[in-house]
């Protein structure tokens, strides 16, 4: 990698907030109500997909149909009644507000709509902290695929040299690495082990950890 870094491109889902479950529990409930029975443990591995990917998976249902449409809504509203209730997890804003006291460009890259990413960020006491954001209507397709991650290295005006990712799940860690983007990983977004993250060049418990070991973390490093 070459060039100084100078910014971090952040999922907000399961990295910043703890809410992956939620969003399972969302689909769940949204797909019962559809009439299409999915279990938790169906759904939880797909989180940190877009609904373009998901519900394809889950549904065999088309991205442009209208029923899948519908299960779009219904899980918005599911979730949106959940959200009161979720927390950051430990040294979410500590940390961001040391990276951006160094000088960072703090930019969201997460496949949730522009409204849901808003709310989440606001959720987790983080939106004053960051410079750009972007949402589902940025990328023609959601993580895995690295156009999300792209979109918000324009919206940064940053190089992937220069750049970080910050994730929690597989589909953070390789739609950055398509994208050239050095990964780091935190295992508290649930359910995946080390091996599954494995391609980010490091890996911590959250926030807090990665804050309380950021001079030797590739943040600290200065990429």
């Amino acid at each position: 990698m070459s060039g100084a870094l100078r910014g971090l491109l952040i999922d907000v889902d399961g990295t910043l907030i703890d809410s992956n479950d939620a969003h399972a529990d969302a689909w769940v409930a949204a797909l019962r109500e559809a009439g299409r029975a999915a279990t938790f443990e169906q759904v939880r591995p797909l989180i940190g997909m877009g609904s373009d990917k998901m519900l394809p998976r889950l549904t065999g249902l088309a991205e442009d149909d209208p029923a899948a449409a519908a299960l779009v809504e219904g899980k918005k509203r599911h979730f949106a009644r959940m959200l009161p209730s979720l927390r950051p997890f430990a040294g979410t804003r500590p940390l961001l507000e040391r990276l951006r006291d160094q000088g960072l460009e703090l930019v969201v890259a997460t496949s949730a709509g522009s409204e849901e990413a808003t709310a989440l960020l606001e959720q987790a006491g983080v939106a004053d902290l960051m410079s750009r954001q972007t949402s589902s209507s940025d990328a023609d397709n959601s993580k895995p695929d690295p156009d999300i991650v792209r979109s918000a290295l324009r919206k940064g005006g940053l190089s992937a040299a220069t750049a970080l990712m910050l994730g929690d799940t597989p589909y953070d860690v390789e739609a950055a690495t398509r994208a050239g983007v050095r990964a780091i990983a935190l295992r508290c977004g649930g359910w995946w082990d080390d091996r599954s993250l494995g391609g980010a060049v490091a890996i911590y418990d959250d926030p807090a950890d990665l804050l309380a070991r950021l001079a030797d973390s590739p943040l600290g490093a200065g990429g």
